[in-house]
């Protein structure tokens, strides 16, 4: 593979320095510095794990068989090369600032029929997801074993547990996510008829079910804080890091 293949974009080395300079701006000594610097470094380390959670599915893509890919511009870790921008970035970005739920952004492009075989569809529906599981591991990790500035390890451990949503949200077997993707090339024809139908609304009923009803919403946070534990996040930090991040409440 040609190194510019991957070469990240411009505007992905910006939302990393973007990034950067929130869990700088934690350093300064005043409450409203504080809270914009955890503010900056979720949304910024946010926006870069959407960017590397496209790249799984083009990347795997690429190497299953999809030159297309190459051709469109997702190996360049480049926001704007992906579907939309609004739907890939603008809109998670808008609902994780406003609730704290973190939406899928929109998927590339693939060439199916380029695809090798079943296993290999599967893998690239998988590789969104896990982009977002080994962000979370790294971060949880990060935290656990250097021990940074107290502030900076609690946006990291917050961004971490956001990441494990956004990889139980994703893997989720529902028509037009991931975990459908994984599965879809195994199911009957009326089974994928079905799902290519649904793909529209059923992730709408299923966020507004998570929003709307306690119990659903409860059950599937239970799932993240557990998976979190798992990996070694801290829930202390993880709250801190909640709480600075919605300042307005």
């Amino acid at each position: 593979m040609q190194r510019s293949m991957v070469r990240p974009s411009p505007v992905f080395i910006g939302l990393l320095v973007l990034t950067v300079g929130g869990a700088l701006l934690t350093y300064v000594k005043n409450q409203t510095a504080l809270q914009a610097g955890i503010f900056i470094l979720v949304m910024g380390g946010w926006a870069v794990s959407l960017c590397l959670h496209e790249f799984g599915h083009a990347i795997f893509a690429y190497r299953g068989g999809d030159r297309e890919v190459y051709f469109k511009g997702y190996l360049t870790l480049d926001p704007r090369r992906y579907t939309d921008p609004v739907l890939s970035l603008l809109l998670p970005l808008l609902f994780l600032a406003i609730g704290g739920l973190p939406l899928p952004g929109g998927a590339v492009w693939i060439n199916h029929r380029a695809l090798r075989s079943r296993a290999v569809e599967s893998s690239v529906s998988l590789a969104g997801p896990l982009a977002n599981l080994l962000v979370a591991i790294v971060l949880a990790v990060w935290v656990g074993v250097f021990d940074p500035y107290p502030p900076i390890a609690a946006g990291l451990s917050f961004l971490a547990l956001l990441e494990l949503a956004a990889f139980v949200l994703n893997i989720l077997p529902v028509p037009g996510l991931d975990g459908w993707g994984a599965i879809e090339p195994y199911l009957s024809y009326e089974a994928r008829v079905f799902g290519a139908k649904a793909r529209q609304w059923a992730p709408l009923i299923l966020f507004a079910l998570l929003i709307a009803v306690p119990g659903v919403s409860r059950a599937f946070w239970d799932v993240v804080q557990a998976l979190y534990g798992a990996v070694g996040g801290d829930e202390f930090y993880a709250a801190v890091g909640q709480s600075l991040f919605f300042f307005w409440r």
